[in-house]
C-alpha cells in the first residue's frame, strides 16, 4: 500500500467525482451497489465517474466473482485487492481471522468455529485458495489450511477493520447529528 499522488488530485475538479474518488479511497474494495447505497447518485453518473476515474488510472476495479469492487489506485496491488476482496465477504473474512489467530485449521474444525456446514466451509475455503490466500496440506485423513502470508493478511485485514469501524462511526454521528 502507498500513499496516493497529491497532485492528481486537481484532476477531480467536479464535486461528485471527487466525493465519490474520496469514498473509494476510504472504503478500498467497496462494490458499485455499496457506492450507489452511500453516495445516493444516480447509477449512469456513478458509473460515468467511475469509469472516468478507473480510465485515468485514479481508481483501479477488480472483479471478485460476485461483485466489481473498486480500490484507489497503485495503493493496493493484485495480490492485495485479493486479500481485499475476500475480507469484504463475511464468511471469507470469519475464516481469515481464525486461520490468522489460530493458525492452520481443518475444514471440521473451521466448521465448527464459524457454526456452518463443512460443504459451505469448504467452498469458501477453496475460493480463499483460487486467490492464493491460503494453502492446504494434507494431515492424515483430514487437510489443514493455513494464510499463505499472515503478516500481509493482518495487515490488510486491519485496514479492512479501520474502514468499516470508521463507517460505523460516521453514521453515528449522522444519527446524532440528525437530531
Amino acid at each position: 500500500m502507498t500513499d496516493a499522488d497529491p497532485d492528481r488530485e486537481p484532476e477531480l475538479e467536479l464535486r461528485s467525482r471527487r466525493a465519490i474518488y474520496q469514498h473509494v479511497r476510504a472504503n478500498p474494495g467497496v462494490h458499485f451497489r455499496g457506492l450507489l447505497d452511500d453516495l445516493e447518485y444516480a447509477q449512469g453518473t456513478l458509473q460515468y465517474h467511475l469509469r472516468w476515474l478507473e480510465k485515468r488510472g485514479l481508481v483501479d476495479v477488480s472483479d471478485d466473482g460476485k461483485y466489481t469492487r473498486y480500490y484507489p489506485a497503485e495503493e493496493f496491488d493484485e495480490a492485495d485487492r485479493a486479500v481485499m476482496n475476500a475480507l469484504r465477504r463475511e464468511y471469507a473474512r470469519r475464516i481469515v481471522a481464525h486461520l490468522a489467530v489460530e493458525g492452520a485449521l481443518s475444514t471440521a474444525e473451521l466448521s465448527e468455529r464459524l457454526d456452518r456446514s463443512p460443504s459451505t466451509v469448504s467452498w469458501h475455503l477453496s475460493k480463499l485458495e483460487e486467490a492464493d490466500l491460503v494453502t492446504k496440506e494434507r494431515q492424515g485423513r483430514s487437510v489443514a489450511y493455513e494464510l499463505r502470508d499472515p503478516e500481509r493478511v493482518q495487515y490488510l485485514y486491519t485496514v479492512h477493520r479501520r474502514t468499516f469501524t470508521d463507517r460505523v462511526v460516521d453514521r453515528l454521528f449522522d444519527l446524532w447529528d440528525s437530531y
